[in-house]
């Protein structure tokens, strides 16, 4: 069987035949599928013994997985074959041009069988490493084929939302991951260790709590602390909405029907939230990659003390506290250069990934024009052509791609540099992923919603 063909007909989730689904059916599919996400978070391996991924919690929420559950991959493996797409194409090794709907299929087959290799791969690595290890008269086997399973389910969930629901799977666990992860950390009246925390001497975990139970018995520097982390998260949440609500709108006009137009918006973060992620999937897997290789005795990539790096390259792309190592008295100056590497890497590698993304996925000015033209549209006091069109749009889409990358990559490491709440990139693609969300509800389904519902989306 040639490989065309086999990618073609790998096992896939059967699309809606009617193009137009209801706000209710999308909704229905979203919320299944979120549920079973939380619920294969809560479903322990079987046989697992010591858990050393457990401390990588800010990992966990970045590539949507729960260690030491069925679905302790996430979405690592997805998004690790779409950055090595995306490098493949880019660079020019891989000839696909996926404004062919042959090419965008051989594409789409091309990842999901990288997506099963990584899943496998990285199952391996996880086990055998020493990630996560099996109980004693348990086999590694055992734990491979659960990550296995758990990494097929989370595919096959992401398929599903895409076709089905809102958005994507990817986008849907990362912010749902965050989202869990924020409110904990704001709000939980409970101790790490599980335990109410009034009445037990131990500082709750909710930044809430601690600010006000701080200021009560007089520790200032703990309720500054936790005041810095909270102002942190909502400057993050209220720039990066503002960012993502600036549009460049081109005026297009009805080629054959005088007097009517519509505004073609280009948002200013272009490329939206996917740099950041494969950005924070590759930060991510690069700290995995360095913990396992210290557990296994060869620490190419630096070394660990407790869940701070110390050492090597993870040392450098790890950003350090700056807010409390100024208030706590431990700030060094090496943590300039440090937090000026970090940044740099977040922009740079958003870049990067931006213009790699638009390139491959029709969102170049080429791609546009096309689709523009096929709608029956042209820009008014310009011939109808669609390479005028293409110089046009070009004008606009390089350097949105490039600023709106370097925006959110900024955002990103500045959130991370202050000590939000949760980890900045985490945040960053929360907010992103619920208005990019609420922009297509609000665009697609606004007619079909419950009244009170479409009044509340209209505000």
């Amino acid at each position: 069987m040639p490989f065309k063909d086999f990618l073609t007909s790998l096992p896939e989730v059967k699309a809606p035949d009617q193009k137009y689904r209801s706000f209710k059916e999308k909704l229905k599919w979203t919320l299944t599928i979120l549920i079973a996400y939380f619920l294969l978070g809560v479903i322990p391996l079987f046989g697992l013994g010591e858990n050393a991924l457990q401390q990588f919690e800010f990992l966990s929420i970045i590539l949507g997985a729960q260690f030491g559950s069925l679905i302790s991959l996430g979405i690592g493996p997805i998004v690790t074959s779409s950055i090595v797409l995306q490098l493949l194409v880019g660079s020019g090794l891989l000839k696909i041009d996926t404004t062919k709907h042959e090419d965008r299929v051989f594409f789409q087959g091309l990842q999901k069988v990288l997506s099963i290799f990584f899943i496998i791969f990285e199952g391996l690595i996880y086990v055998f490493m020493g990630g996560l290890s099996p109980a004693a008269g348990f086999s590694p086997w055992i734990l491979v084929f659960q990550l296995f399973l758990g990494g097929l389910l989370i595919l096959y969930m992401d398929e599903v939302t895409s076709k089905w629901g809102f958005g994507s799977g990817v986008s849907l666990f990362i912010a749902a991951g965050v989202a869990s992860q924020i409110v904990i950390s704001a709000l939980s009246p409970l101790t790490t260790a599980g335990n109410l925390a009034f009445g037990s001497g131990q500082a709750p975990v909710g930044r809430i709590f601690v600010f006000f139970i701080s200021l009560f018995q007089g520790n200032i520097l703990e309720a500054v602390l936790a005041l810095s982390a909270i102002l942190a998260t909502i400057a993050v949440f209220f720039i990066a909405v503002y960012a993502q609500a600036m549009k460049v709108e081109i005026p297009l006009s009805f080629g054959r029907v005088r007097g009517y137009g519509i505004r073609w918006p280009l948002s200013f973060i272009y490329t939206s939230n996917i740099p950041v992620i494969l950005v924070a999937a590759l930060l991510a897997n690069i700290q995995l990659w360095a913990r396992l290789l210290e557990k296994a005795g060869h620490p190419l990539l630096g070394t660990f003390s407790g869940n701070v790096p110390v050492a090597g390259i993870v040392a450098w792309i790890y950003s350090p506290n700056i807010i409390q190592d100024l208030l706590t008295g431990n700030f060094i100056s090496i943590n300039i250069l440090k937090s000026l590497v970090y940044v740099a890497f977040m922009i740079i590698g958003s870049v990067i990934f931006s213009i790699f993304w638009v390139q491959t996925s029709g969102m170049d000015a080429k791609s546009q024009a096309k689709q523009i033209m096929a709608s029956g549209l042209q820009v008014p006091g310009f011939r109808r052509d669609e390479r005028v069109v293409e110089h046009i749009l070009s004008r606009y889409i390089k350097p949105l791609t490039v600023m709106g990358a370097v925006t959110v990559g900024f955002l990103a490491a500045l959130a991370d540099l202050t000590g939000a709440l949760s980890r900045g990139t985490g945040i960053l693609l929360a907010v992103m992923i619920i208005y990019k969300l609420y922009e297509d509800i609000a665009h697609q389904h606004m007619m079909d919603m419950h009244p009170a519902l479409r009044q509340f989306m209209k505000k």
